[in-house]
């Protein structure tokens, strides 16, 4: 591929790009498939207006086209006002820097908005068009005049071509689920040390007395389903952020989208729905996405998010579950701290030092917590 006969460009959202060529380019024939990456996941996520003009969420998507116009690669890109909603926080840096006279915002983000899921970024199967997109976003943050791009769990092919072209690279953590051979679920609890084992199936036991639980997905999920999960998620989200950054146009978008890459677990008692959690379903990956409850019941949030799941993912002969940021909770019920990326470009040369400096400490602390959490794994082998 040559790259001069490239042309990239950035677009206001995904209504005019077909979303046949950008699913070809995010979700291609034997790559793992990323629900996320899909152009109905993100551009429902315009559509409703969940992302957007008054979101603080610009969706300024790069393109890059060959002869003809052909979309040969893409980049979901966003200029950010504030830095909600990303599970990267680089909140003090923000702060640092208007301290020192900068302006920080608006910045340019790469990322699935929303949604602590490492994945493919840079979408094309051609190395120099991935470079021609890492050069784009570069160009662009320069001739709009903003502090930085950032690049938010990327995969490890994207994080190593992103940290090859100067980018600074971050580390944090996640704790993840991962299948190691189970048929069934017993078998995953026969992995565990026997002290871990009786106190999951005590819980297990607590959180299902006088419970029904459903696992809906595709043409058995209804609207009624829906509202009783949206009012779940407001619930939750009222708590945790004052106001919760999906709507319910969103919902109903990827109802009507994505419903078969859908598992909504639901408890129900005295014949009510008290609580539901929303997962989306990869092709080899279970992504627990959010949670709420009607009534507060013992460990059902464990029995909704995890077991639930992890009984879904063994079935179902996935890989790992992931359930997003944070939860040292998690540890005891088969999750583990693995190390998760994030890549960025800073304009200013006094304050790239500076962020770089501080991300060497960072990156070995974080090496350090990792370990000493995974010292704690309630696995027989690793006990």
């Amino acid at each position: 591929m040559s790259v001069t006969s490239l042309t990239i460009k950035a677009v206001p959202g995904l209504s005019g790009v077909d979303p046949h060529a950008w699913d070809a380019l995010a979700n291609p024939p034997g790559a793992e498939r990323d629900p996320f990456l899909s152009w109905a996941f993100l551009e429902a996520l315009e559509a409703s207006g969940s992302v957007g003009d008054n979101t603080g969420w610009l969706p300024r998507h790069l393109l890059a086209e060959g002869e003809g116009g052909r979309l040969l690669g893409v980049m979901p890109l966003y200029a950010k006002t504030h830095s909600m909603g990303e599970y990267v926080f680089d909140h003090a840096w923000a702060d640092a820097y208007e301290r020192a006279g900068g302006r920080y915002y608006p910045k340019l983000l790469t990322a699935i908005p929303f949604t602590p899921v490492t994945g493919r970024r840079l979408l094309s199967p051609d190395a120099d068009v991935r470079r021609a997109l890492i050069d784009g976003a570069r160009q662009l943050a320069a001739q709009w005049g903003v502090s930085s791009w950032h690049v938010n769990f990327p995969s490890t092919a994207d994080r190593e071509a992103l940290n090859g072209a100067g980018l600074l690279a971050r580390t944090d953590r996640q704790f993840i689920w991962e299948n190691r051979g189970y048929r069934t679920y017993d078998d995953f609890l026969a992995d565990l040390s026997s002290r871990k084992r009786k106190a999951l199936k005590k819980e297990r036991r607590e959180a299902q007395d006088g419970i029904a639980i459903e696992r809906l997905s595709g043409s058995d999920l209804s609207p009624a389903h829906w509202d009783v999960f949206f009012d779940c998620y407001q619930e939750t989200g009222s708590r945790k952020w004052g106001s919760p950054y999906l709507n319910r146009v969103f919902f109903d978008l990827i109802h009507q989208r994505l419903s078969d890459e859908i598992l909504m677990v639901m408890a129900k008692h005295d014949g009510r729905y008290i609580a539901a959690a929303l997962n989306f379903v990869g092709s080899d990956a279970l992504y627990g996405r959010y949670w709420g409850r009607l009534e507060d019941r013992p460990a059902l949030h464990f029995e909704l998010c995890y077991h639930q799941g992890i009984e879904f993912a063994i079935e179902r002969g996935l890989s790992r579950m992931e359930s997003g940021a944070q939860g040292e909770h998690k540890l005891a019920r088969g999750f583990r701290p693995r190390a998760v990326h994030s890549a960025h470009f800073i304009a200013d040369p006094g304050f790239r030092a500076a962020v770089a400096d501080y991300l060497v400490r960072e990156r070995e602390a974080l090496e350090y917590e990792i370990a000493a959490i995974d010292a704690e794994s309630p696995f027989k082998a690793d006990a």
